[in-house]
């Protein structure tokens, strides 16, 4: 057994043979915190220790999570999350010539620095020996695979790449572990994703909902869920699926429609964007927080057994009333006329405290001149080969067996993401400005 004991700032440890303490961390006066690890020629165990008035230590088992995707909005906020329930976090990482990590910038330590809560590997989905290298080198009791190849649009141009990353990527992922050994250590956690459903055979949709995918990217994220569901079958591994239905947020990227439309509209507010261009207004999302999501990934590994869990607000919208909701918390008043292809959106009116409080008086003025000027417009080359029309889910599973409740409702989150891109636009309007 190991006894640990504090005296001036001294650590005294009665270890067995073959056994040696890394320690790092900083102690004061009532209630302290550091850690450490145990190495011995077999094992690692990672400790994260607190030490009482008395200067007793406990020492408690720390996690090690494997994140892939990790610049991504939700790996960003899955990281921040685990970091702040002390966990250590690995984060795969695709090699770029630009910086990729302005999401994680915070969180970053550079590899000099002791006792690190956050490490970053370069990897990719399609290589499975540089994952499986990674997997055997963190030995992680959690992975979340988030990493794909996200944009639906863009699957039906690149679909053998988003074959390979979003369906492979995962069996990579799972033959990994079991090659590894780790099936009994390593949790796995599969980000499915809503889209499955596409042209839905029921409303809304649940876990026992018949898939139905109308995409490249929704039939590769089909063969990742059923894979995953193989192998929990097959070996026993704690294997689950999370059909995270739309999850948004300021971090989301600016190609998706929800980050296009609130740029687009802080851009339009400070005269920095004539008009914004859209494909289909009439799709209805259920549209979450990013935030309350990842808490759901979480929770999912968590259990006692492995599952299939929809992950979803319930409230569904189209992509007109989001619109709708991104001009009003401006205080602009959006109306629309036509239909299909030629249907446009044209402002009717501006409530002037509203717009100054948002977004400042001397923008206001020259918004006014354009009260009856068209600021939305159809163009035919958004519309997908195969649309989904429709999706809302139902997460009564979710709720009942993880307790897990969102936080933010769809006002909430169109809120959070203006005012974040009225600040953003605003440092771009002050660039501009000056020449750059």
């Amino acid at each position: 057994m190991l006894s640990i004991y504090l005296t001036k700032k001294v650590i005294i440890l009665d270890l067995c043979k073959d056994l040696t303490v890394f320690l790092t961390g900083q102690f004061g006066g009532g209630f302290n915190f550091f850690s450490f690890s145990l190495r011995s020629s077999k094992n690692r165990y990672n400790y994260t220790t607190f030490a009482n008035a008395n200067n007793k230590i406990r020492p408690t088992m720390t996690k090690i999570a494997l994140i892939t995707g990790i610049t991504g909005q939700d790996g960003a906020y899955l990281a921040d999350y685990l970091i702040n329930k002390g966990y250590i976090v690995h984060g795969l990482k695709r090699r770029s010539s630009l910086f990729n990590t302005e999401r994680i910038d915070h969180l970053y330590q550079d590899p000099q620095e002791s006792n690190r809560r956050l490490i970053l590997h370069y990897g990719d989905m399609t290589d499975s020996l540089n994952l499986t290298r990674i997997i055997g080198e963190t030995q992680p009791d959690e992975i979340y695979n988030l990493a794909a190849m996200s944009h639906v649009q863009v699957s039906f141009e690149t679909p053998e790449y988003t074959a390979d990353a979003n369906g492979i990527g995962t069996l990579r992922i799972l033959e990994a572990v079991r090659l590894l050994g780790l099936t009994k250590k390593t949790r796995i956690y599969q980000a499915s994703t809503s889209e499955l459903y596409g042209l839905v055979q029921e409303i809304p949709q649940k876990e026992t909902t018949p898939f139905y995918p109308r995409s490249p990217y929704a039939v590769a994220k089909m063969y990742a869920y059923w894979i995953t569901v193989n192998y929990r079958e097959a070996y026993g591994m704690h294997a689950s699926n999370g059909i995270l239905f739309n999850h948004e947020s300021p971090l989301r990227g600016e190609t998706f429609v929800t980050r296009k439309v609130t740029r687009g509209v802080a851009k339009i507010a400070l005269g920095l964007q004539s008009a914004l261009f859209m494909g289909n207004l009439s799709a209805q999302r259920d549209w979450g927080h990013a935030k309350d999501y990842v808490k759901a990934m979480h929770l999912i590994l968590q259990q006692d057994k492995p599952d299939n869990y929809v992950i979803a607000t319930g409230v569904t919208s189209t992509i007109r009333d989001f619109i709708r909701m991104a001009f009003s918390e401006i205080g602009v008043s959006i109306e629309f006329r036509g239909k299909g292809v030629d249907e446009k959106g044209v402002i009717s009116s501006i409530d002037e405290k509203i717009f100054n409080a948002a977004v400042g008086e001397k923008h206001f003025i020259d918004l006014k001149k354009r009260i009856g000027e068209q600021v939305i417009s159809i163009d035919p080359k958004y519309f997908r080969p195969t649309e989904v029309d429709l999706l809302v889910g139902d997460s009564t599973k979710a709720k009942t067996k993880l307790g897990w409740k969102p936080e933010y409702d769809l006002p909430a989150l169109v809120k959070d993401m203006m005012q974040s891109d009225v600040k953003l636009m605003k440092k771009e309007l002050y660039l501009k400005e000056g020449g750059f």
